[in-house]
């Protein structure tokens, strides 16, 4: 069931899971809001859970519009809520205009669900809707280490273009707290999504004479 009036326009689909690293979501988040983007927001029941355990609260169905402008710190005008256990939502037909999907953090169970077309939950048919209707679908695996099985899942998406995006980040930026690491990931996940930001500094060049010893 939805929770407020469509967008005029065409949204982006947020997965949010059970992984650990809410925080990467919500720099995500702040970042599509921020560049104007619309946005359909999907929690699971176990991203619900890892919000408890992280933020000390979560985004729930009947207060979703509070809670979500409690954990974002943004206007939420242009964001939807749909519940994860919703499979007649619009993010579950391919005729549901969406400009692509980002699982942020996504779990490897997840990740099986929609490698295999499990659609177990509202977050598992919407990628793979996604993924059938040819868009963009960037997946934020966080978890290590790596099972042969999860591996193989990846491979197989990666193979039907969805992008793997592990969230690693990287240190040439010169971060000086946790949230520069995690800005990193978030915007290098919205630049596979073609969204404009200055989360990080980019790499521009290694200066051999500075290197040199």
């Amino acid at each position: 069931m939805s929770q407020r009036p469509a967008s005029s326009r065409v949204p982006w689909v947020v997965g949010v899971t059970g992984a650990s690293g809410v925080a990467y979501a919500t720099s995500v988040l702040r970042g599509l809001i921020d560049a104007g983007e619309s946005v359909d927001l999907v929690v699971s029941k176990a991203g619900r859970l890892t919000m408890l355990d992280e933020l000390g609260f979560a985004v729930r169905d009947r207060s979703w519009q509070e809670d979500t402008r409690t954990w974002l710190e943004r206007d939420v005008s242009d964001v939807r809520y749909w519940s994860a256990g919703d499979l007649a939502a619009g993010p579950s037909s391919g005729s549901y205009r969406t400009r692509g999907m980002v699982v942020v953090p996504a779990t490897t169970a997840v990740v099986a669900g929609i490698a295999t077309g499990m659609s177990k939950d509202l977050i598992q048919r919407a990628g793979d809707v996604t993924l059938k209707e040819r868009r963009p679908l960037v997946l934020v695996v966080r978890e290590a280490p790596l099972r042969a099985a999860a591996l193989d899942h990846m491979a197989a998406l990666a193979r039907e273009g969805a992008v793997i995006l592990p969230a690693t980040p990287a240190f040439y930026s010169g971060a000086q707290s946790v949230q520069e690491l995690v800005d990193f990931v978030a915007g290098r996940t919205l630049d596979q999504c073609g969204i404009e930001h200055d989360l990080y500094r980019r790499w521009s060049g290694l200066d051999t004479d500075r290197a040199d010893p």
